[in-house]
């Protein structure tokens, strides 16, 4: 096994290891193994380490020799490269390579689309056979993979190419001394370490289907090619040929999307053919899905989804069962990514001038030039005064918040799809749009008149500010309370630190759930880390009738997510304190009656754990009294604790060679133990191995 130092992060770490046994190392090789088939995590963690590594071809396997009829005549052996920096390169090798992988993995796997490689780890295992073959021609069967890594050192992905593979499994394993046929075959996919988390690329790691790597695949339209995504979940980029089981995982991205729908989720799963149908059911809606390849299709999400949280996700096949599972998250439209945005707060105005509305283009179509109603390039100026003489239906007045949406007028032209996708906005204000048809039926005074109508309104419904948590006193003790509150993301010291609508605030807190009525509280804080009042100025938080997440059922009144908190909240603080003055009787109505901050009186801070502690205590002296009475039962606890320290012991679990790594750019040495008279020398071989189809 060889160590390569790196001078930059790769997946947390500073060390990688290649194994001649099939795959790249991050930590302690597997010293035992008790029984084939393998299984990660190693189950007698701590006791026997839990190797972290990257397996394309995790088996016993020797260097092998050449057949004579492969194309590439270089001796066979392990060949590895690291290119870092690929951004900056001005070499043309260094260049095409960055190109290469940022297109094939933006291509081949869905959730990329930003991703931009900074360095690449290569390793290509060319001609190795299986250990323990005795029959001279044995040597003869070989196998030649390679993995390639990316990562921009946020994300990274794998790229496993399978040319040829001659044999599955080491005689150790129960694989013939011929042909290493039979028995387990080799393992495939990835281990985190440490006890934690694995992924077995099923349905080919340890099953026959193994030989199949090199005809499936197909990522980048190339047989033999397999992409993953490998964070901290492991997502394929390749379909699975194996539908055999009925709750089947299912890999998506984006894996949220707004509630008011129109949000585009590729999916792989089950490999798709062309023309055929697919249906994608989020929780009760379905609609119609496109093919893209064969590893992935295109759903829409449908509109006005009235829910929030997690959904299960199907997908069905020309009308069959829908085995292919997840769980996709509904956003709200407060919480959804700003898909439709204004680049200054002139839209919060009561009379603004000019608007300059914005959406990244790219989100619709990647074609700039789609054009229907208007050009699709991503920003349009809106002049109020264009809707001075506008007429809408007298029932569209009692409107006060809405959101702005940009779609494709022609998707079946653009996207090959029935549905168009729809970039929305957060909720917004309306008077930029109906301050003309509001003055001309409320009058020069609109904001006052609409202001007391809400007040009158909310004066007749039922109290709630004191069925809501109380607020803490100071920041601190908000910060703490993790089992009541979450950061307000409108106000957040560790995010969003605007506070538009809390000026002079460091930090908001909402509540994190509904009460029982669908209400919420809001607790903000100065500079200082003290509870923001509405008595002293309008820019205290505020107990809020209608919470952001709503409530189940979500059709009703007050519990519609985001719209309702909206409606009842805080479209009335425009009205009434940011359209008025803050000494005007609406905005003193607002602030001291309807929507006043609650102290921090009656506040009690989470209490410690002072009766699971006794009830620990008790049962332990429960306990000590038994074993005194009955002698005849004899309690034995031992406590092991082993530490561990990375990096100090590496090799292979088959001491049959030892690897000696000179300087970086000369060739790897690797001969059999101990004697290095056999030395084989491998040199850095080109980055990507070519397949059978290019």
């Amino acid at each position: 096994m060889s160590r390569i130092f790196l001078d930059f992060l790769f997946l947390f770490l500073l060390l990688l290891q290649i194994s001649l046994n099939g795959y790249i190392g991050f930590s302690d090789h597997l010293r035992t193994i008790h029984g084939y088939p393998l299984h990660f995590p190693t189950e007698t963690w701590p006791e026997d380490n839990d190797p972290a590594f990257i397996g394309p071809f995790f088996s016993e396997c020797r260097i092998g020799k050449l057949r004579g009829d492969e194309r590439d005549l270089r001796k066979p052996g392990i060949y590895y490269r690291v290119e870092r920096d690929l951004r900056t390169r001005k070499d043309r090798f260094g260049f095409e390579l960055h190109e290469r992988l940022l297109w094939d993995i933006r291509e081949g796997m869905i959730g990329a689309e930003i991703f931009d490689p900074k360095h690449a780890f290569i390793v290509t295992w060319k001609n190795v056979t299986f250990n323990g073959g005795q029959q001279p021609r044995a040597q003869y069967v070989t196998n030649t993979f390679q993995a390639v890594i990316a990562t921009d050192e946020v994300m990274t992905y794998a790229i496993m190419n399978y040319e040829h593979l001659g044999w599955t499994t080491h005689t150790g394993a129960g694989g013939s001394t011929d042909d290493g046929q039979g028995g387990t075959p080799a393992f495939v996919g990835f281990n985190a370490g440490n006890g934690t988390r694995a992924y077995e690329y099923l349905p080919y790691s340890q099953r026959m289907q193994i030989r199949d790597l090199p005809s499936y695949g197909g990522a980048n339209g190339k047989l033999g090619r397999h992409i993953f995504r490998i964070d901290e979940h492991i997502f394929p980029g390749s379909c699975n040929p194996d539908p055999q089981r009925t709750n089947l995982p299912l890999f998506f991205a984006p894996e949220s999307g707004n509630m008011l729908g129109g949000t585009v989720v590729n999916v792989t799963g089950p490999c798709f053919t062309p023309k055929q149908r697919v249906t994608c059911r989020f929780e009760d809606w379905e609609v119609e899905g496109i093919v893209r390849d064969a590893n992935r299709a295109t759903c829409i999400t449908p509109p006005g989804m009235k829910t929030s949280g997690y959904i299960d996700f199907l997908i069905s096949q020309d009308g069959g069962p829908f085995y292919w599972k997840g769980k996709f998250f509904i956003e709200t439209p407060m919480t959804a990514p700003e898909g439709v945005w204004f680049d200054d707060m002139n839209y919060q105005l009561k009379e603004p001038e000019r608007l300059n509305l914005k959406w990244d283009w790219k989100n619709l179509t990647y074609s700039q030039g789609a054009q229907e109603s208007l050009p699709n390039r991503g920003e349009l100026e809106i002049l109020p005064a264009d809707f001075l003489n506008r007429r809408n239906l007298p029932q569209l007045l009692d409107i006060t918040v809405g959101l702005l949406q940009v779609n494709l007028t022609n998707p079946v032209a653009t996207m090959e799809l029935d549905q168009t996708p729809v970039l929305w906005s957060r909720p917004i204000p309306l008077a930029w749009y109906f301050g003309p048809q509001w003055k001309r039926k409320h009058g020069k005074n609109w904001a006052e008149s609409m202001c007391q109508d809400w007040i009158n309104f909310d004066r007749e419904m039922k109290l709630f500010a004191y069925e809501v948590p109380k607020c803490p006193c100071l920041i601190r003790q908000a910060i703490a309370s993790k089992a009541f509150y979450v950061p307000d993301f409108s106000c957040d010291k560790d995010g969003n630190t605007q506070c538009y609508f809390h000026q002079g605030a460091q930090h908001c807190i909402r509540t994190g759930m509904a009460n029982k009525d669908a209400a919420g509280q809001q607790c903000c804080y100065d500079r200082d880390g003290y509870l923001m009042m509405t008595t002293d100025n309008k820019w205290g938080g505020n107990p809020q009738r209608a919470h952001n997440q709503g409530m189940m059922p979500y059709i009703e009144a007050n519990k519609v997510p985001s719209l309702s908190h909206w409606a009842l909240d805080v479209s009335p603080f425009y009205m009434c304190c940011m359209w008025q003055d803050e000494q005007s009787d609406g905005c003193e109505t607002y602030r001291f009656e309807r929507r006043h901050s609650q102290d921090c009186v009656g506040f009690q801070p989470p209490g410690a754990a002072k009766r699971e502690y006794r009830a620990m205590q008790a049962s332990m002296t429960a306990g000590i009294v038994l074993a005194v009475l009955i002698p005849i039962v004899v309690l034995a606890v031992c406590l092991v604790v082993r530490y561990r320290r990375s990096g100090q012991r590496h090799g292979e679990y088959t001491p049959n060679y030892a690897v000696e790594v000179p300087a970086y750019g000369k060739p790897l040495t690797m001969a059999p133990a101990p004697s290095a008279a056999a030395a084989v020398k491998v040199a850095p071989a080109p980055p990507l191995l070519q397949t059978d189809n290019g």
